[in-house]
């Protein structure tokens, strides 16, 4: 299948973004799939899954390195605590003026899953569908655990070594970026409430019924805390990385998610 592979590069500020786009030749005129990735993530780190999303779907997919992140430029400061709702003003917003598009649907993992919802809750007229993969509603102990395991296990040798394959001189800042700002004691009361109400749009929750950094209480939270109609999946033996783990079924319900949208 004839996929056309672009990359972009545009600026927030002084700072420079990197973002890559597929596009299944003779695809669909329909509106794009805007990918937010997790914590450690990076648009190499998704792997095939946004040539096989442009496949499947016939749309265009979008994802870009966070300001901090992958190819994008380096991030002079740490993240604030309301990195999650003000990334749909910052970064995602110089996007949308890059490609000036005038709706679209966005799909997020993790952390990012939480920005998506954010940015649907920011853009009700422009954002049509929004998607979340393992996606936190709140701090909880699980997730906690989680983090704390993970930052163990890159104090061994070679671990900060292998992240800084996708994250060039930055792999320490994105390392903090992650387990500092959750570990932290001013970061326990986040959650989502606050934009949840805002979404407008229809929305697909994914969630691994194993995930290891949140219960599937997490997705149910998502689920019933948007108004809008939304629809829930619990995969039986799954964990974090559903996309990934099972990337055909997360695939297929997208794609079955996508065409009911009017």
């Amino acid at each position: 299948m004839d996929i056309n592979t672009q990359t972009h590069l545009f600026n927030i500020g002084k700072h420079r973004i990197f973002a890559q786009s597929w596009h299944k030749l003779g695809g669909s005129n329909a509106c794009p799939i805007i990918l937010l990735h997790d914590s450690l993530g990076s648009v190499t780190l998704w792997r095939d899954f946004p040539k096989q999303l442009a496949v499947q779907t016939g749309r265009q997919v979008i994802a870009y390195d966070r300001l901090g992140f992958g190819l994008s430029d380096v991030c002079e400061q740490n993240l604030s605590n309301d990195f999650v709702f003000t990334e749909a003003t910052t970064t995602f917003k110089a996007l949308l003026d890059y490609f000036q598009f005038s709706q679209f649907l966005v799909l997020g993992h993790s952390v990012g899953g939480g920005m998506a919802a954010a940015i649907a809750a920011q853009y009700p007229k422009q954002c049509v569908g929004l998607i979340t993969i393992a996606a936190q509603y709140e701090v909880e102990e699980l997730t906690l655990s989680g983090i704390r395991t993970a930052k163990k296990t890159f104090q061994q040798a070679g671990q900060l070594e292998r992240l800084e394959k996708y994250h060039p001189n930055k792999a320490q800042w994105v390392l903090d970026a992650w387990t500092e700002t959750w570990l932290s004691p001013t970061f326990a009361n986040w959650n989502l409430s606050q934009v949840l109400a805002q979404v407008m749009c229809p929305a697909l929750i994914i969630h691994g019924e194993l995930d290891e950094y949140g219960t599937t209480a997490q997705a149910q939270q998502l689920f019933e805390g948007i108004e809008a109609n939304a629809e829930l999946h619990i995969l039986e033996g799954l964990h974090h990385l559903p996309h990934k783990e099972q990337p055909d079924l997360v695939i297929a319900l997208i794609d079955e998610f996508i065409q009911s949208l009017p």
